[in-house]
């Protein structure tokens, strides 16, 4: 049974190949889109062989799922500050840097769009980001340790609280946040974490 596109990273002249093709990809996403995204272009614009292609990857949706999977691979890994606002602000201003770069910005909204449409896709992205709160999740329950906030906070929550409102930006205005909106996502996540936003379940009052 082969393994599933990008759970396994080759080497030698398949990874060049790898390289090449996913390459590609990203830029005909990022320039036209998930629907103009086709197999054969990508072999040409990669300079490999349509069959290549084809068998490696099998449809347009194994392709963004492995792209995806080498995107959130890349990523920066997570820095320590030694003050979880300091770490939620780095973290905030790397998806700010992201969604500010022309191809990666237009790469996402891309994906993003046509997640709804195809299972697959959506899948992959749901991973991605999945991948990238991993990799943050550390800061947080640091955090938590050092006392700076309450026992039981979910550490998944509060790093998805400090990139949604940058995504969101992007998405729905199609202009990539400023460096200040990503100051005051890192601050408003911290304040509600502070606060117990994300301790455990909000207790039920009676009317």
């Amino acid at each position: 049974m082969s393994a599933r596109p990008g759970t396994v990273r080759p080497g030698g002249r398949t990874a060049r190949v790898r390289t090449a093709v996913l390459r590609a990809a990203g830029d005909i996403l990022a320039e036209h889109g998930f629907a103009h995204l086709d197999l054969a272009d990508v072999a040409r614009r990669a300079g490999v062989g349509k069959t290549t292609v084809y068998r490696r990857w099998g449809s347009v949706t194994g392709l963004v799922t492995d792209l995806l999977a080498e995107l959130a691979h890349d990523a920066a890994p997570h820095r320590e500050t030694g003050s979880l606002p300091g770490d939620l602000r780095a973290y905030a201003l790397l998806v700010q840097r992201e969604a500010a770069d022309a191809r990666q910005g237009a790469l996402l909204r891309a994906v993003v769009a046509a997640a709804p449409c195809d299972g697959r896709t959506a899948a992959a992205l749901r991973r991605f980001f999945e991948v990238r709160v991993e990799e943050w999740v550390p800061c947080v329950e640091q955090g938590v340790a050092r006392g700076e906030l309450p026992a039981g906070t979910d550490a998944a929550a509060v790093v998805r609280a400090v990139s949604a409102p940058l995504h969101q930006e992007l998405l729905t205005t199609g202009v990539a946040p400023a460096p200040h909106a990503a100051e005051c996502a890192a601050r408003a996540a911290y304040a509600a974490a502070v606060a117990g936003a994300y301790a455990g379940a909000a207790p039920v009052t009676g009317r």
